[in-house]
């Protein structure tokens, strides 16, 4: 075992290492949420990582991404987090995919591979609808954040299926969208049950996915990362049959 996992093995112990040094997980969105979850897991010690994102880093980015600074600003997201990740463990494989997932792409990506948890960081609607669809039907366990702007209480986020959500306007729009598609539960989700102001809410400039969004601060999306990523941990731990 490397020296840098030495404390996370007193914690979950020889065979826990094992678990996470065999698994795949896949992290899809590598904004403010999914930057953070990426990296809680790699320095967790999971040993296989495939990250999908085909944006790039943008000035607006640096209140709350892990890889925005200004030196990064014009590269791929994907990119910066790979030769990040493989800093910290130059043993873990990382695939990083610096596209956008279009449906049948992504159905493909999950049958050509196999994948023991699937992390939904996707900040836009439809792209989210198309994941939790794909991963729900091909039995893929899987968590999916919901909206992490407009909220600044850490002590009122959540983990519970999204039939079980509630003050969240995203989530709102998911369930119901959702539900057109006969499906009620079954998703996993993190959320805040903070209430978002309206005044925070601003609309877009005619983006592809996105009509509109709310301000965000800096550790909320970090935290929702962290959230799921302790979720997925626990899981691969073998912790499954426990709910939050």
């Amino acid at each position: 075992m490397s020296d840098w996992r030495q404390r996370t093995q007193l914690l979950i112990g020889e065979t826990g290492i094992r678990q996470l040094e065999q698994a795949h997980v896949l992290v899809v969105g590598l904004g403010g949420v999914g930057s953070y979850a990426a990296e809680a897991l790699v320095r967790a010690g999971v040993g296989k990582l495939t990250i999908v994102d085909g944006d790039e880093v943008d000035a607006t980015n640096k209140n709350r991404q892990l890889q925005a600074l200004d030196s990064s600003i014009g590269k791929n997201k994907a990119a910066l987090l790979k030769e990040r990740f493989s800093d910290i463990n130059p043993q873990a494989e990382i695939i990083a995919l610096s596209t956008f997932l279009e449906p049948d792409a992504f159905q493909a990506l999950l049958q050509n591979d196999r994948f023991d948890y699937a992390l939904d960081c996707i900040d836009s609607i439809q792209p989210k609808l198309n994941f939790i669809v794909l991963v729900r039907a091909m039995k893929i366990p899987f968590i999916a954040s919901m909206g992490a702007g407009g909220k600044m209480d850490p002590q009122k986020i959540r983990i519970a299926d999204i039939s079980k959500t509630r003050e969240c306007k995203f989530a709102q729009q998911i369930k119901k969208m959702l539900k057109q598609k006969g499906i009620h539960d079954r998703v996993m989700t993190v959320y805040s049950e903070e209430i978002q102001p309206k005044e925070s809410l601003a609309m877009t400039d005619g983006s592809r996915y996105k009509s509109s969004y709310y301000g965000t601060i800096s550790y909320m999306p970090a935290m929702f990362g962290m959230t799921m990523a302790s979720y997925v941990i626990r899981r691969l731990l073998g912790d499954d049959k426990k709910q939050d």
